[in-house]
């Protein structure tokens, strides 16, 4: 089963189009396990639990455990590894690099990691990308238009009548790849969501920004067509409750934004 083939089916098992983001922060957590010698794992695997039926994907920023260093990594990786088989799993990672560091970055990610999915730069060109697109079976997920404000820097030059992150989208989809391919689009960016749609009909878009960055679910859902999509929310379900029924919270929190979603087979 290819990626995008687990990606299509887990929205199919779990009528989901949400992606649960866990960017965990020990002083976010409740404060009854943060003290507890594994805390990030034991509240990974709790968030996971109680929220797996209403998730798609789970989208895991390696920043906020790489920082921890060897153990940071050991959590991450354990965390991947609580993630249901049947569901997509994300390494929110934005690498790339010449050919050689990229292969080592692909071989960190998806093999010892076990994820099915990254996410990466564009910024190098294919030569950066090509050792994540060599991966059967696997996703490598491009950022073209953020929802950041910074977006506005780059991303939005023109560049011969064209903003740059459409040339991004038109040429990464012409390449050589044996992995799956999806695109990183903002919530905050409707019109430019609904124009890349076009564009890219059956290309999965990971469409961060909802929520606490300003996006609108209706809207981004109206702008994006019935294509596949994962809507990635972090902190309004991994942070939805502080106490001993964080897990509880979380689920329902993650059932509440998977209504709002909705799904359409």
């Amino acid at each position: 089963m290819t990626a995008l083939q687990k990606l299509l089916h887990a929205q199919f098992q779990h009528q989901s189009r949400l992606c649960i983001g866990l960017d965990s922060e020990l002083s976010k957590i409740p404060i009854h396990i943060r003290n507890h010698e594994d805390a990030l794992l034991e509240y990974n695997r709790e968030i996971i639990y109680s929220t797996q039926q209403y998730a798609c994907a789970y989208k895991l920023n390696t920043a906020f455990y790489e920082q921890y260093g060897s153990k940071g990594w050991n959590i991450l990786k354990e965390s991947v590894s609580s993630i249901p088989q049947d569901v997509l799993s994300i390494a929110d990672a934005k690498r790339a690099d010449i050919g050689n560091t990229s292969s080592a970055y692909a071989k960190a990610v998806f093999q010892d990691l076990q994820c099915d999915a990254i996410t990466v730069n564009p910024y190098m060109g294919y030569d950066s990308l090509a050792p994540f697109l060599e991966y059967e079976n696997k996703m490598v997920i491009v950022l073209a238009l953020t929802s950041n404000p910074g977006s506005e820097d780059f991303q939005r030059l023109m560049c011969n009548g064209k903003p740059l992150y459409m040339h991004v989208v038109e040429t990464v989809m012409s390449w050589k790849r044996n992995a799956d391919i999806g695109f990183v689009i903002g919530a905050t960016h409707p019109a430019e969501l609904s124009e890349l749609r076009r564009m890219a009909p059956d290309i999965p878009f990971l469409i961060p920004g909802i929520g606490a960055q300003g996006g609108d679910i209706e809207a981004t859902m109206k702008a994006n067509a019935n294509g596949p999509v994962m809507i990635n929310v972090s902190r309004g379900i991994q942070y939805a409750g502080d106490s001993i029924d964080f897990g509880e919270k979380a689920k329902n929190a993650a059932q509440e934004y998977c209504q709002k979603i909705g799904f359409h087979s």
